[in-house]
């Protein structure tokens, strides 16, 4: 009998075994009659600088060996409660999934070059080989960083290292029109025309392996501090029991009587997969173009972001549906209106979407750290922003945003369902992101940490691209572009539903104008629903005019620039006052524990 030879997986953002090209690879070569190696060992790791894992301490120990997990500008937990538990899904459906094909998933904590480098030393020490490490590649500053400790661990262990290109997104690496990620257009619409057509772009998905190799016998344990759980609750249960249930707030938004949420999903691949084909068999998929704007409801928008933010699913997976559904080469979606007569113009929208999400990771490859200055992509140093940090004021402003207590009824209405379900509506981010960087002037990373720590499907390059290119820094042509919270409102929400099942307080109101801009209350209406004398009310952080009938900002793509409240938005100076970083990862206190 030949000695063990051990494959290492780590996985990080593939959580799938469907279309893993890794996965794919070790079931080819485990055909033939000889193979490199004889048991796979895949790894996940709560890396310690994105997750908080004190959690997870052992009963012997009371303090972690790390920093805690908190966000730079803000001092928010990175991980929030609710991506907390999305994830813990995802790596325990993909762990059962291992394991029903003869492998399975070993959960670590730490950071993540540390845990790879005890675990080859552990094999070493018990003189058995450990073949090579493979793991998929990624964009991001401390995901880089990763990969290199990696490296140097296997290196340093006599050990192959293998780094695979990341085919989770719709157009292949290997299909970019350049090669050198200085050659991305710095406007998404040139790099779309660029990749054209896109129904024909993207490659075949890979099939799941129905068999892989074991796991050794002998797998080196968690090192102390930490001890690992074995069960999903109690996995969720340790990611969640260090942060405050509150988060920090002093005034939490509390869930309104019969309000559900929009995203109400578990995470993993099955749930994933089972989504897509809803989607298809429902039609939402081909009414998304008109639909996707909506706030309200599970089938508005395809909600698929958080399965492909962890590579739960893969966008080609999500195209190959489609064409499917288009050629009506399956059951799946038969007797919906458009099977079988090829593309429509809501799958169409769909593809659409998938591609921006390539381009923003793309602009991460190609940007690297400046997709966390304050200067942006743009490295524009001419906004004068307004930092809590330096200023009281300023705290105040950032606790009653957080807290959903603006003043304004449709930015408060998003806040609210954020911090209470992990989700808000892409239209709505764009508002908040605009009124936060826009009209209130206030760093714009304090609102892309927030929706890191609270965001289900928080995704790196597409959270931070975004709240770059709504704060006037990133990769929007029209840095000019602010959205009126108020006209977008009477847009989206026309009769207030939205802002009513969220905002508890204004729930009687039946004029929108009254909901969308409460200042506006008569005395007698305030002291009918108890908010006389209430702050956020009386004296909203930006009065922003708008009434409907009139000529009021440029259609549904903007707004005006809201006018009212004495120009609180971010001024231009010679120099301004951009540089305000710190080194991420480092921050051990919050904001709003400070305050």
């Amino acid at each position: 009998m030949s000695p063990p030879r051990v494959l290492i997986y780590l996985l990080r953002r593939d959580l799938r075994i469907a279309d893993n090209p890794i996965l794919h690879e070790i079931a080819k070569i485990t055909q033939h009659s000889q193979y490199p190696f004889t048991h796979l060992l895949p790894v996940y790791i709560f890396a310690a600088q994105q997750v908080e894992v004190s959690g997870f301490l052992s009963p012997d120990f009371e303090n972690s060996p790390f920093p805690q997990a908190r966000s730079n500008a803000g001092g928010f937990w990175r991980c929030g409660p609710h991506r907390a538990k999305f994830l813990a899904e995802s790596v325990w459906d993909v762990k059962k999934g291992l394991g029903n094909i003869g492998s399975g998933l070993e959960i670590r904590v730490g950071m993540v070059g540390q845990v790879v480098g005890e675990m080859l030393d552990a094999f070493q020490q018990a003189h058995t080989e450990v073949a090579g490490v493979w793991m998929t590649q990624e964009e991001g500053v401390e995901e880089k960083r990763e990969e290199r400790d990696v490296r140097h661990a296997a290196e340093g262990a006599q050990t192959e290292f293998k780094l695979w290109v990341d085919e989770k997104y719709y157009v292949d690496d290997r299909d970019l029109p350049f090669q050198n990620p200085r050659e991305l257009p710095d406007i998404f619409t040139t790099y779309r025309k660029q990749v054209e057509p896109l129904r024909e772009v993207p490659r075949r998905s890979l099939p799941a392996p129905k068999k892989l190799l074991p796991p050794p016998q002998r797998i080196p344990p968690q090192s102390a501090p930490f001890s690992i759980p074995g069960t999903l609750e109690e996995t969720i249960a340790c990611l969640t029991k260090p942060l405050e249930p509150n988060l920090g707030l002093q005034n939490p938004p509390t869930l309104p009587p019969k309000t559900t949420s929009a995203h109400p999903f578990h995470g993993g691949e099955s749930t994933g997969l089972e989504r897509i084909r809803h989607l298809v068999a429902s039609g939402s998929m081909t009414t998304y173009k008109d639909t996707r704007n909506g706030m309200l409801g599970l089938d508005f928008s395809t909600k698929l972001s958080a399965w492909l933010a962890l590579g739960c699913i893969t966008a080609r997976q999500v195209h190959e549906y489609l064409v499917d559904f288009e050629e009506g080469k399956t059951g799946l979606g038969k007797g919906v209106h458009g099977y079988g007569k090829g593309e429509n113009k809501g799958t169409a929208a769909v593809r659409f979407e998938l591609l921006w999400r390539d381009y923003f990771r793309l602009a991460t490859r190609k940007f690297g750290p400046r997709l966390f200055r304050i200067e942006g992509f743009k490295n524009d140093t001419s906004y004068m922003w307004k930092y809590p940090q330096k200023d009281k004021g300023v705290q105040q402003t950032v606790a009653r945003f957080l807290e959903g207590t603006t003043g304004n009824g449709f930015i408060d209405a998003s806040m609210r369902e954020l911090f209470l379900t992990g989700y808000t509506s892409n239209r709505l981010r764009q508002n908040v992101a605009s009124f936060l960087a826009k009209h209130l002037g206030v760093d714009w990373r304090i609102g892309a940490e927030w929706y890191e720590s609270l965001l289900c499907d928080y995704d790196l390059s597409n959270n931070w691209g975004n709240w770059q290119y709504n704060a006037g820094v990133g990769n929007d042509p029209r840095e000019s572009r602010t959205f009126n919270p108020v006209k977008q409102a009477f847009d989206y929400d026309p009769r207030g539903e939205y802002v009513r099942t969220w905002v508890q307080e204004l729930r009687s109101l039946d004029n929108p104008q009254l909901l969308f801009q409460p200042w506006k209350m008569s005395e007698e209406q305030k002291q009918g629903l108890g908010l006389e004398g209430n702050e956020w009310v009386e004296k909203p952080l930006q009065r922003i005019e708008f009434h409907p009938g009139k000529c009021g900002g440029r259609g549904s793509r903007g707004g005006g620039r809201g006018g009212g409240g004495g120009g609180t938005g971010p001024q231009r100076g010679h120099q301004g006052r951009g540089r305000h970083d710190r080194f991420r990862g480092q921050a051990r206190q919050g904001m709003m524990d400070k305050t």
